[in-house]
């Protein structure tokens, strides 16, 4: 970044952490109304940060983030000082979200957008029963599981990476389809695809085998098709300490144990 200072407007999540570091931070640089800062500084934890990215999607305006949670992946370390310099020399990272289209069993469709990932999970005790298409072609008849997802690399190391999918740099032009619980193909690990695919999840059997559709924070229950792209009208833009890059965190997390 370059240029005047920018103006920095401080949002918190809910807790005595987040709250008490708006306070101190907006004291110290002061507080611009939101819709005419620069830079957003989002104090909390990641789940906190998807809520400012859906809310600030396309705006222009870059967010900052801060760790105030109790997990931080998406945020900076904590520091009070020389705040308006780390945000100047800031790596930017520009994030395309997903776009889900649902058509549930009563015929109602939905529409919502995704930065991590879109997810389908069993709704029952019984094991969901799924097949997909990428691009109009089946690539899978029957996929017997817990459930299976789309991940975006920004949402890779979150429910993604704990269902054993793989881990993707923020700029490669791929997103990570993951089983969840694979009963059949016992041996399907899932598959990287290009991020111009559109997949289709057709569920078989709703009626016996009823599952949801989950797109970040929106929940849809009872789907029979679910499509998601990555969608070509929506971005956002993080920054991130050029000392602990976007780069540097994915490498670090492929090599813990």
């Amino acid at each position: 970044m370059s240029g005047n200072p920018p103006s920095l407007a401080f949002i918190s999540a809910d807790t005595p952490d987040a709250r008490e570091a708006a306070s101190r931070l907006s004291s110290l640089y002061g507080q611009e109304r939101l819709e005419d800062a620069d830079v957003i500084v989002a104090l909390g934890g990641d789940g906190f940060m998807l809520q400012t990215l859906h809310k600030m999607m396309s705006s222009g305006r870059s967010i900052y983030g801060m760790n105030r949670g109790t997990i931080g992946f998406l945020m900076n370390e904590y520091h009070e000082t020389d705040l308006r310099e780390r945000i100047e020399d800031a790596v930017a990272e520009t994030i395309r979200p997903l776009h889900m289209h649902t058509v549930d069993t009563d015929g109602n469709t939905t529409d919502a957008l995704a930065i991590n990932e879109v997810s389908l999970l069993r709704q029952s005790y019984q094991a969901a029963k799924i097949r997909i298409t990428i691009d109009g072609k089946v690539r899978l008849d029957e996929l017997i599981c817990d459930g299976v997802m789309v991940a975006t690399p920004a949402g890779s190391t979150a429910y993604n990476l704990s269902a054993q999918g793989p881990i993707l740099p923020l700029e490669a032009p791929l997103l990570a389809l993951t089983p969840v619980s694979a009963f059949r193909p016992r041996r399907w690990r899932g598959a990287l695809i290009p991020n111009r695919s559109t997949v289709r999840f057709d569920v078989l059997e709703p009626q016996k085998r009823p599952v949801n559709a989950v797109a970040d924070h929106t929940e849809i229950k009872s789907v029979v098709s679910v499509t998601v792209r990555e969608a070509h009208d929506a971005t956002a833009t993080l920054l991130f300490d050029a000392s602990h890059s976007w780069d540097e965190r994915i490498l670090s997390e492929q090599f813990r144990y």
